[in-house]
């Protein structure tokens, strides 16, 4: 997902050994409500660490604000559709997909991030972050229970379907064939065109 966690890694990483803290999602909160963490700063907090977002491309932002478009049309009341939005994976992780359709009732209880169980689909649109996308964030993801992750990846004009999560990863993985249509797997009858998906 462009404008999100960037792959690479840093040029002389510390050893294993060396002591770490790990922040949790709620002093990570704690940071942003004091303005040690500008919205300008592009983190994101996954497994206890800071990671920096990637620069945003021209081709990543068209697709996110097409497939919202696309999701805020075909979902109606059935979901909330969230836009680079944190979600809280237990207690040391709060990434921010690129799109989530969370159940509508999470507008009734909005103190904290979203959670797994409010999660009906995420969607990471992946420009420069494929590797990224495909490994460290569908493990998260997997481990969490995110029943249904779909991965676009701009520059193959691929859609990848991530189902059956486990705490080793997705157990279901394929690529939506180009002419079909899909539905969300905790949304039986919302179908999405693939070529619409992939724009």
């Amino acid at each position: 997902m462009d404008g999100h966690a960037s792959p690479k890694l840093p040029a002389h990483p510390q050893p294993d050994w060396v002591p770490r803290r790990k922040l949790s999602a709620a002093e990570y909160q704690r940071m942003g409500e004091a303005g040690i963490l500008r919205p300008e700063d592009r983190v994101e907090l996954i497994e206890g660490e800071l990671i920096a977002m990637s620069p945003q491309g021209g081709p990543h932002v068209f697709r996110v604000m097409m497939l919202t478009r696309l999701l805020v049309r075909a979902v109606g009341d059935a979901a909330l559709v969230a836009v680079q939005a944190a979600i809280r994976l237990g207690a040391f992780s709060e990434p921010e997909p690129d799109i989530a359709l969370v159940r509508p009732d999470y507008a009734t209880r909005t103190e904290t991030p979203p959670q797994p169980a409010d999660m009906l689909l995420v969607i990471e649109v992946a420009a420069s972050t494929l590797r990224y996308d495909r490994g460290v964030k569908a493990a998260l993801y997997a481990r969490h229970g995110i029943a249904d992750y779909w991965l676009l990846d701009v520059g193959t004009g691929a859609l990848l379907l991530h189902r059956d999560p486990s705490p080793e990863g997705y157990r279901d993985i394929r690529e939506a064939a180009p002419g079909e249509a899909q539905e969300p797997a905790l949304l039986p009858g919302v179908r999405l065109p693939v070529p619409a998906l992939l724009g």
